[in-house]
């Protein structure tokens, strides 16, 4: 029997394989988080797989997108992905959406699905697809990645936050940074994707806890995890249309600059008036910091920062990056100027500037 390994779990059975069977869900993008979503719902055996993608092959996708090969360039990933999947599992449907989503054909395709996936790698069609699960009802597996971290939640689900309720507002075209020589190493979407398969798989039949109102975020060089709490905000949860407007480039950063620690220690050593911001947790803190700096959680930034006067620049730092991108971005959306991402973190800080600094 093909999933006789998932039916002897106990807890599981074959009353959560039947679940998998009758659910539909939907997966946008197959790319390097897609492809890994992909291939472990298939073989799963999820009943009805959707895909909306519209993109061909590059040979730079291969070194993450492992379900396509070097005699796959320039073909159309969707049919590629539609014919290996079903060679995959023969007994489930899988279905192509060719083509982009847009505000024009979001909720029409969205609404024919249990459960979304946002594979996707752009701030604008995150959003639409936010907007667009809310309006439908559907719950909505969201995975990011960063450099050697990731992100994980599930937003949307039993009255839970949204993705708005991280990150209520997208960048304003034309004001961002853009991330197409940072690099991703080729495991981390792997990773990731399969956390995001593993939510999936969580909600259709109801075992464990899905990250409703959580971010996990995965260091994959230091092996650290974390997981944020995220308030549900009602008002984000109320969205009844679409924008006219989604459009937005690849990984862009609204109002917030790149800096390097070598730059960071020339300001603090030269006197310049620089407020640095760690949002790490508070062990993180204990284990290692810059005394120039201010403590302040990711969680309690939101909440905490706006009650101080702040003038000159902001320089955000957690671990690697990542978070403090994320702080970094609402606090631009929240008004503030001058605004600086640490790039590579306390973690880069160590290792570039003070080697005598506890490292974890």
């Amino acid at each position: 029997m093909r999933y006789d390994r998932q039916t002897r779990l106990e807890g599981f059975g074959p009353e959560k394989q039947q679940l998998l069977l009758q659910a539909a869900v939907l997966v946008i993008g197959a790319g390097g988080l897609g492809v890994p979503v992909l291939q472990y719902l298939t073989a799963m055996g999820v009943g009805r797989i959707g895909i909306v993608e519209n993109d061909t092959v590059s040979i730079t996708n291969l070194q993450r997108q492992v379900l396509y090969t070097t005699a796959d360039q320039g073909k159309p990933k969707g049919q590629l992905a539609k014919q290996r999947l079903h060679q995959l599992n023969p007994d489930i449907t899988i279905e192509l959406h060719e083509t982009w989503l847009t505000t024009e054909n979001a909720l029409e395709i969205i609404s024919g699905y249990d459960v979304i996936v946002d594979c996707t790698d752009n701030f604008g069609t995150r959003y639409l697809i936010n907007d667009a699960s809310v309006i439908t009802g559907k719950p909505l597996v969201y995975g990011a990645i960063y450099k050697y971290e990731g992100q994980v939640s599930v937003f949307n689900y039993q009255q839970g936050a949204t993705y708005r309720c991280i990150f209520p507002e997208a960048p304003a075209a034309g004001e961002m940074l853009n991330c197409s020589e940072i690099g991703v190493l080729g495991v981390l979407p792997g990773i990731i994707g399969s956390y995001q398969a593993n939510e999936v798989v969580k909600i259709i039949t109801g075992i464990g806890t899905p990250l409703r109102n959580q971010l996990m975020t995965v260091d994959i060089l230091e092996n650290v995890h974390h997981i944020f709490h995220i308030p549900p905000v009602e008002a984000n949860r109320q969205i009844t249309v679409l924008q006219a407007d989604y459009a937005q480039d690849v990984c862009d950063l609204t109002g917030v600059q790149s800096l390097q620690v070598k730059e960071l220690e020339n300001w603090l050593n030269n006197g310049k008036k620089v407020l640095v911001l760690d949002v790490r947790e508070d062990d993180e803190w204990e284990i290692c910091h810059l005394s120039q700096s201010l403590h302040m959680p990711m969680g309690k930034v939101l909440q905490e920062f706006p009650k101080m006067t702040i003038s000159g620049p902001i320089a955000v730092l957690c671990h690697h990056g990542m978070r403090s991108r994320a702080v970094a971005q609402r606090l631009s959306e929240m008004g503030y100027k001058n605004l600086y991402n640490v790039e590579g973190g306390i973690h880069a800080w160590a290792c570039m500037i003070d080697p005598a600094m506890a490292t974890y």
